[in-house]
């Protein structure tokens, strides 16, 4: 097997961990996916892709995915100078434009066929959300990033536009989520009825969207320093770090329309376990919000911002001590604090890939902010290994959709579907070469889209470092 070195390896020091995702990110994680997920004859990127890397003849194209393919695509491009990523990357722009931008209304649809026609999968029909509309501006900007291309900045700045005028809650503050085809936000007592999967969220305001801008905005702002895109970025970190994220250090996830949180800890066993994915403890979420927190507070340039590293620690922290697996590594997907009880219960016990990618990248940013303390590059070890052990596809390339210790099936499920290509795992594993490699790393010396890319996260960590002494 290609990387049976990887998986008898034992980590000793953080030259070997590097050596090890260095050697797996290129040919057996984005060499993957790159050329053979762009579909030549449609348009954009094929999504549903077999266990082994064959495309299904039946394609749907989520603006999520699809934008998600721009964005690793173009950072990948970047940091190594590899012309197929580049070219990857610019392929999907028409698509995004012609396709997936509502060209009447506005807007990104959530989904599209394989041809980029609307289709009735999961119901979304010509149904927009604010979640699929913030990864189309996270696509654009980093695109822009790699082009400096005049027209992908400016169809960001539209649809950065089209949130603001669409989505913004200007009384309560926040976004609504639920945006109908004209462009309207719509809830359970709207005239307009929606058929979608996810209409048990219908009425209220959501961490997920909300993370989600900030990590778009956060994005646009690096490549685009507007005076309004600037405010509107400050009162997502805000509204994140000081009323989405609890005291604990973990976010709740559902709220009304005045940021009441949604709990049903004081319902009936029956009404709770109904309710989960409105009210539960979601790991993954809550530790890459800690990183996502951070980044928007250093590219808004604020100084000392001890609170925002004050909240994003404690999200760390609580995962670590609530969410890890002690048997046999990784972090569980879900816990739940029940009524009367102090400490948090697994309620969902799998390992979802993304999560577990996650981890590595806030892990290894905790361990340089905060050398003195052993917690962090010891779980980061540990999570590496857990990976190597049970996520990484050994034969196929790629990772599975779920660790194998609890999810055994995963091992010939997909590798491609409208919520998996190679995102999570591509900035993890390329956030961590960043932090592990130091100038003189020899199969990256000399190449400037690294000591670029290098120096960019050297700043923030820098910056971070800096604020960690004055942390009390």
């Amino acid at each position: 097997m290609a990387n049976e070195g990887i998986r008898r390896s034992s980590i000793e020091n953080d030259q070997v961990v590097l050596n090890e995702m260095f050697g797996y990110v290129g040919k057996d994680l984005l060499d993957k996916w790159y050329p053979l997920a762009l579909d030549r004859q449609n348009g954009g990127y094929y999504t549903d892709i077999t266990c082994d890397w064959k495309i299904e003849p039946l394609q749907h194209k989520m603006i999520v995915t699809q934008a998600r393919y721009v964005w690793t695509a173009s950072k990948a491009a970047l940091m190594f100078g590899n012309n197929i990523y580049a070219d990857a990357a610019r392929h999907g722009f028409d698509f995004l434009r012609n396709s997936m931008w509502d060209q009447k209304h506005g807007g990104f649809y959530q989904m599209r066929d394989g041809a980029g026609k609307v289709c009735d999968y999961l119901g979304f029909f010509d149904e927009k959300r604010t979640y699929g509309n913030a990864f189309g501006i996270y696509a654009l900007a980093a695109l822009y990033e790699l082009t400096k291309d005049p027209k992908v900045l400016d169809f960001a700045k539209e649809a950065f536009n089209w949130i603001e005028e669409r989505a913004y809650d200007p009384k309560l503050k926040g976004y609504f989520q639920f945006i109908s085809p004209e462009g309207r936000p719509f809830d359970g007592s709207s005239t307009y009825k929606t058929k979608a999967y996810d209409d048990v969220e219908l009425g209220y305001k959501d961490q997920n969207s909300s993370i989600y801008l900030l990590e778009a905005y956060t994005e646009l702002y690096s490549v685009w320093p507007d005076p309004v895109l600037k405010e509107k970025l400050s009162a997502l970190l805000h509204l994140i770090r000081d009323v989405i994220t609890t005291e604990k250090g973990h976010m709740n996830l559902f709220f009304q329309n005045d940021w009441t949180p949604v709990s049903f800890r004081d319902a009936s066993k029956e009404v709770r376990e109904k309710n989960y994915r409105l009210d539960h403890v979601s790991f993954g979420h809550d530790y890459e919000t800690g990183f996502l927190l951070l980044e928007a507070s250093y590219v808004l340039g604020l100084k000392d911002d001890v609170g925002t590293l004050r909240t994003a620690k404690k999200m760390v922290d609580h995962a670590i001590e609530n969410g890890w697996d002690g048997e046999n590594g990784g972090f569980f997907d879900a816990g739940y604090y029940f009524k009367g009880e102090d400490k948090c219960t697994i309620i969902q016990p799998t390992k979802n890939w993304w999560a577990q990618a996650e981890a590595l990248n806030v892990l290894l940013i905790m361990s340089k902010l905060f050398p003195e303390n052993k917690t962090y590059p010891e779980y980061f070890v540990r999570q590496w290994n857990y990976v190597k052990k049970y996520l990484l596809d050994y034969e196929h390339g790629d990772w599975y959709e779920g660790g194998l210790d609890k999810e055994p099936h995963f091992k010939t499920g997909p590798k491609g579907h409208i919520w998996k290509c190679d995102y999570h795992t591509g900035r993890a594993m390329m956030n961590c070469i960043k932090m592990l490699a130091g100038d003189d790393f020899k199969p990256l010396k000399g190449s400037n889209g690294f000591t670029e890319a290098k120096k960019g996260f050297d700043g923030f960590i820098a910056h971070w470092r800096k604020t960690a002494g004055k942390l009390g």
